[in-house]
């Protein structure tokens, strides 16, 4: 069908059109039927082609959405001429049939009306997690994520709008974000190859934006993973997330942004994202201008539509140039300590909500390290097994060897441990030296009995840290007092008090932190 015939619109129903799609929706069901075009990077040219694609695309989107994909049906014309979904006569071509979601559970209609919570991308953070490890991942995958193929994409972009992008930049503009996508590619091989090579090209979503994903009573949904092109699904996973975070800078939510992008980095135990994370935002950026410059061309769209994508394709442009130009908040790093049941984690996670920052943790470093379950109990006899000197030491390599991920991205970073020694202070303090950013311990201290209490509390709840009431005592023991640092790099506080008391405590001592804080979590 080389256009949607009249008689497939459904009375009382909506139809949305894309570059490369008609979607028909109607009270509980939705019908997408693939445009005859051949685009380069796709060819739905043939009714087999475009059969071929839709079950591609129920296939695949199983995997995030299994209850949303009902499965494919053939478009039908009687010896009338009349066109149906799945009715009797001859098959002209098919149409993908899936139920309608609430649109007040889309995720971007969510954020317009202020009712996106970043607890709601904590959860979005933790599916993605999941279903990245479950990703197909193998040697077909992997030659994805060769500096060669990485390059073939950019190059396209570049290829595909040089007779467009003038409409929307200067000639310096483009010049800039093309000059710096390439020697970002070229400066940093080494990067690239080491995703490659520890697994992190994945057959992900290839098109994860805010409309694409569903939130309902605490369930994530992720609808329209790419089917056409497995070069844009195969992919390292942080061309997956950067994308989303890429949608959220472009609604005015960079602070979301990051917070997301931290949220995943301790779900996936994947910190070494971050120093490729710019140039795959910028990268995602260019994607959606490309294609918004290209329905602003179409002659078929109505001009009020065209003039619409001509604003988003200028405004994409412009994400994709500002993507080398950081940061959200200055680099630095801030270590939060104390003995067992101080109150460690509590205070990074406010410092870490404040700063929209990543928390790098002691707990689920080690069990990532020994390769068990967060949740999974090590209640071995103190000082031994996975809490041994040895496991200790490769555990504190480990937490800064991802805060130094971290900081190759220009971002702060927030250390999650005991600290009980001044070794691993001064290990903390040395990276922030190198890195030549500011750095501050700050030193959780309550009441022992206190600490007693929260413990017996622990005993009834599943959690990552393995401290309890056995080894309390031998642990404060060892603990060896704050005298390695000066007064400007260590705060001391009663983690009994209130979090937002300690939280502004520590912005008055930090500085560098942002006029408006988000402890709450709300948008």
């Amino acid at each position: 069908m080389g256009h949607l015939p009249d008689d497939l619109l459904i009375p009382g129903g909506e139809l949305i059109e894309t570059h490369i799609s008609w979607v028909l929706l109607h009270d509980d069901d939705v019908w997408k039927l693939k445009k005859p075009v051949a685009l380069g990077f796709l060819d739905f040219s043939t009714v087999t082609k475009r059969r071929d694609a839709c079950e591609a695309e129920v296939r695949l989107n199983q995997r995030l959405a299994p209850h949303v994909y009902r499965g494919f049906v053939p478009v039908t014309r009687d010896r009338h001429g009349h066109h149906r979904l799945g009715g009797p006569g001859e098959q002209v071509d098919w149409a993908v049939h899936m139920a309608r979601l609430p649109a007040a559970d889309r995720a971007d209609l969510r954020l317009a009306a202020n009712q996106l919570e970043a607890v709601d991308l904590t959860r979005v953070a933790d599916r993605l997690a999941r279903f990245h490890a479950d990703a197909r991942c193998d040697d077909e995958t992997s030659r994805y994520g060769t500096i060669e193929s990485i390059s073939a994409n950019v190059r396209e972009n570049f290829e595909q709008t040089r007779e467009t992008i003038l409409d929307y930049l200067t000639p310096h503009q483009a010049a800039e974000i093309e000059t710096w996508q390439r020697e970002f590619l070229r400066r940093h091989a080494d990067r690239f190859e080491e995703r490659r090579h520890t697994g992190r090209i994945r057959d992900g979503h290839g098109d994860l934006r805010l409309e694409h994903i569903y939130l309902h009573k605490g369930e994530v949904t992720i609808i329209d993973c790419i089917e056409f092109n497995r070069r844009f699904r195969f992919a390292d996973v942080a061309a997956d997330i950067a994308f989303l975070a890429m949608d959220l800078a472009w609604h005015e939510h960079p602070d979301l942004a990051e917070r997301f992008l931290a949220d995943y980095a301790r779900a996936s135990d994947d910190f070494g994202f971050y120093p490729l994370i710019d140039f795959y935002e910028s990268y995602r950026a260019f994607v959606r201008a490309k294609i918004a410059a290209w329905l602003a061309a179409d002659t078929n769209l109505s001009t009020a539509n065209r003039r619409h994508q001509a604003a988003d394709a200028r405004r994409y442009f412009l994400l994709a140039l500002a993507a080398e130009r950081r940061a959200l908040l200055p680099p630095r790093v801030v270590a939060v300590g104390g003995v067992i049941a101080a109150g460690k984690s509590t205070v990074a996670e406010g410092i870490g909500a404040a700063l929209a920052a990543p928390i790098v943790d002691a707990d689920r470093t080690r069990k990532w390290l020994l390769g068990v379950a967060p949740t999974k109990p090590l209640h071995e006899a103190a000082w031994s097994g996975g809490y041994s000197p040895q496991n200790t030491a490769k555990v504190y390599a480990e937490i800064l060897r991802r805060a130094e991920a971290v900081l190759n991205s220009g971002r702060p970073v927030i250390l999650d441990a005991s600290f009980r020694s001044t070794e691993a202070r001064l290990a903390a303090l040395q990276l922030a030296e190198r890195y030549r950013v500011p750095f501050h311990f700050v030193e959780c201290r309550v009441e022992p009995e206190v600490c007693r209490q929260r413990l017996r509390r622990r005993q009834r709840e599943v959690g990552v840290s393995d401290g309890r009431l056995e080894i309390f005592d031998d642990f404060v023991a060892r603990w060896q007092p704050v005298e390695e640092l000066p007064g400007d790099q260590h705060t001391a506080i009663d983690s009994s008090l209130p979090l937002a008391d300690n939280l502004e405590t520590l912005r008055q001592r930090l500085g560098g932190w942002p006029s408006t804080q988000r402890t709450s979590g709300s948008t």
